[in-house]
């Protein structure tokens, strides 16, 4: 079985195509979306794909397809401060995306069962960090990769307020996910093949809405030890930030507004932006998603709607992709803290 899929020519054109497909439906999500390359997180020999709305696997490491984390993201209803943990986290790319929502007050956990990912992930969240023109126009919830199974959990792990799987989940471990979850959070997995999303709306009481039929590899079931007991996974503590990192965040925040205060007082009245002047080309984007008969998805209800694109909005002019760096570095400061202020970042 086939089908036409939509490709870009670069990450913001694959985001412009989502969009026109109403698979991303809010700013916060395009923001996110559009500050993480999707092909850095790609190796190399395999980049000229990246843009593609399909998944990929090479050995343990693994991409859902763009649509499925457009769902997810959508899904999940992000807002700053929440606690998020990502069951099967792989490269880390949906977990960086998530972290530019949070904030630096939120929490970013992911459980990963295959030790190689776990490296790979924080090499791209390493490289994320020190090259990412995007990054210092966000404060970050910094993820935290944890090895074990996450059926594993420990009894005594705190409960989350956005929780997403990205294996399929078996029908008997249903209740189990839906444990971690806080009253008044939200569950996203797949389950009899549908991506699906559970609000936890009491202790005892859940919605539950269909989302996508898709086809996930199931989650691999726990190996006990030579002794018979489980190796149960313990996940980070609640951390309170240092007055030291508190600083620093409070510091870069001043500088970010006394750039915007810059950039408005050179230009005058806020003018549109080169992203938010440009009309998408209108092409119809139909999804079909192929992986060693791992993942396929199709849209299974609600209109799409009317992807007719309005004439964008103005929007605030916004400082050159470096301007906190660069002004950092003219800080009559000690070296090691204008390293310290710029999270050591890479020219």
């Amino acid at each position: 079985m086939g089908g036409a899929v939509s490709a870009g020519e670069d990450n913001d054109e694959l985001i412009d195509n989502l969009k026109e497909a109403q698979y991303i439906r809010t700013e916060l999500v395009e923001q996110a979306f559009r500050a993480v390359d999707r092909a850095d997180y790609y190796l190399e020999e395999f980049r000229e794909n990246a843009y593609k709305d399909l998944a990929w696997k090479h050995g343990n490491i693994h991409l859902s397809a763009p649509c499925i984390y457009s769902e997810v993201m959508e899904a999940l209803e992000l807002q700053p401060g929440l606690s998020f943990l990502n069951l099967g986290s792989g490269t880390g790319y949906l977990s960086s995306m998530v972290g530019l929502i949070l904030g630096p007050f939120g929490v970013n956990h992911g459980v990963e069962l295959h030790s190689d990912v776990i490296e790979y992930a924080k090499q791209k969240l390493d490289f994320f960090i020190r090259t990412s023109s995007s990054f210092d126009k966000f404060d970050f919830c910094e993820p935290s990769f944890v090895p074990g199974n996450c059926l594993e959990l420990s009894p005594g792990c705190s409960q989350y307020d956005r929780v997403y799987c990205g294996a399929g989940v078996q029908k008997q471990h249903e209740d189990y996910m839906k444990s971690l979850l806080k009253v008044g959070g939200i569950l996203v997995m797949p389950l009899e093949e549908k991506l699906t999303k559970i609000t936890r709306t009491g202790p005892s009481a859940w919605e539950t809405k269909k989302i996508l039929a898709v086809s996930f590899a199931p989650l691999i079931q726990p190996c006990h030890s030579e002794s018979g007991k489980s190796r149960l996974v313990q996940l980070p503590p609640p951390a309170v930030r240092s007055l030291q990192d508190l600083a620093r965040l409070a510091i870069r925040r001043a500088i970010k507004r006394a750039l915007q205060q810059e950039v408005v007082g050179a230009r005058g009245a806020p003018r549109s932006s080169p992203r938010a002047r440009r009309r998408p080309r209108r092409r119809r984007m139909e999804t079909a998603v192929f992986l060693d008969k791992e993942v396929f998805a199709s849209r299974v209800s609600g209109p799409a709607g009317d992807s007719s694109c309005e004439d964008a909005a103005e929007e605030r002019p916004e400082p050159p992709a470096n301007a906190l760096r660069e002004k950092v570095l003219r800080l009559p400061l000690p070296a090691a803290l204008k390293g310290y202020v710029l999270y050591y970042r890479e020219g």
